[in-house]
């Protein structure tokens, strides 16, 4: 395999591990609940000091891969990610789970600034590595209540974070060993930027704010809270306690995780051949109808929406991260990239006690997630408007054809 290769596929393992570090905990807290007969939403609350780190991390990291080396802040990643995720295993107290997820945030929040302009730079269609790319960083989503339910299943919580860090520690390493026999900088190019109007490319970053901060609210509580979810709906619809054990409910969200995560695929195709307006629409107009359906519906219906839902939260991602790379200028892309995702994973992070009040019995409505999924689709309807200020395809034909003509 070329150094080109490899190192693609390094970028991807990297993407594929922060999210699989951070949404371990979303799985484990279940075995937790029943462990210590404690309440969901306040197991679920150390959970937050991850998220806030996921988000405040970004720019630093955006701030160095400008003016240091962006491949060894990706050996940083994994390397920190196996020391903070043995640390966790490790923790006997509340606030020592705590720093422990802090600090696998904090290594994980290297990613997005760094990795994500990195694929950027290489590719021949921007949208379509990306949608590979945000596969695997879903395929880590996808894995994490499987691995963190199985590992809690067979050998107990600790289990779930001490042995994928040791393999995230072997996976640094290794990623030293390629840094020392091939070339840092690869000879590809760096794309330019699409060319484009002031005022459209001020419109394209309206969105990108939009949606980084009300797209960031709904990936992010429907990644932590999908497992309860599904607990729940298990059971029949029933509320209050662990209604499922860690394994199979892990199990059946990795399996809508990992369907959820094919849909970038599509959608990066999409962005490169079709209007980017279009796409957010019907994949956020389509978020709105399928929440305000859950919001209705309880029991086993509620794991066929699911199924439906997931897609078109995953799908969004390598839209909007496409058109930083088409109309960002690239020595601006990393710190763009932590820009938008400081946004997004920082109203990610609140998405923790918001879902964890939302299921309270002090939240309007009672225990549930009734309340919760009326929130995410209000926010569904707020990126749904806003992709209206997205280029249509006869604006997206217009400066192709100006080009053409100088």
């Amino acid at each position: 395999m070329s150094h080109d290769r490899l190192r693609f596929l390094f970028l991807n393992l990297s993407h594929a591990y922060a999210h699989l570090f951070m949404l371990l905990y979303a799985t484990v807290v279940l075995a937790l609940e029943v462990e210590s007969d404690r309440d969901y939403g306040e197991l679920l609350l150390p959970a937050t000091a991850g998220f806030v780190a996921f988000a405040a991390g970004t720019l630093p990291a955006g701030w160095l891969g400008d003016r240091w080396s962006r491949q060894g802040l990706l050996a940083v990643m994994f390397l920190g990610l196996g020391a903070a995720s043995l640390f966790t295993a490790l923790a006997a107290e509340t606030w020592q789970i705590a720093a422990g997820l802090a600090a696998i945030g904090l290594f994980a929040s290297i990613y997005h600034p760094i990795g994500i302009a990195m694929v950027a730079e290489q590719a021949d269609r921007i949208g379509r590595a990306l949608g590979v790319n945000g596969v695997w960083g879903n395929l880590g989503v996808a894995a994490a209540p499987l691995v963190a339910g199985g590992l809690s299943a067979a050998w107990g919580w600790r289990a779930a974070f001490a042995l994928p860090g040791a393999v995230a520690l072997a996976t640094g390493l290794a990623f030293l060993l390629l840094l020392r026999r091939g070339p840092q900088v690869s000879a590809k190019r760096t794309p330019p930027a699409r060319p484009a109007s002031p005022a459209l490319v001020r419109r394209v970053f309206v969105f990108i704010t939009v949606a980084s901060l009300f797209g960031g609210l709904v990936f992010g509580a429907m990644a932590v809270a999908l497992p309860k979810i599904l607990a729940e709906a298990l059971a029949g619809g029933a509320t209050g306690g662990a209604t499922g054990g860690p394994l199979s409910v892990g199990a059946l969200a990795a399996a809508v995780f990992a369907i959820a995560a094919f849909a970038q695929i599509v959608t990066g195709r999409g962005v490169d051949r079709g209007s980017p307006r279009a796409l957010m629409v019907a994949l956020a107009g389509g978020q709105l109808l399928l929440f305000a359906l859950l919001a209705q519906t309880a029991g086993w219906p509620v794991l066929w929406l699911g199924f439906l839902v997931m897609p078109l939260v995953f799908g969004e991602i390598p839209i909007h991260d496409a058109l930083v790379a088409h109309y960002g200028a690239p020595r601006w892309r990393a710190r763009i990239y932590a820009l938008k995702y400081v946004l997004s994973l920082g109203v990610g992070g609140a998405a923790v006690p918001l879902v964890a009040w939302l299921y309270s019995a002090e939240a309007p409505g009672g225990n549930g997630f009734v309340a919760l999924y009326w929130v995410l689709a209000g926010a569904a309807a707020i990126v749904a408007a806003a992709s209206l200020l997205l280029p249509g395809r006869r604006e997206l034909a217009a400066p192709a054809r100006t080009e053409a003509a100088a």
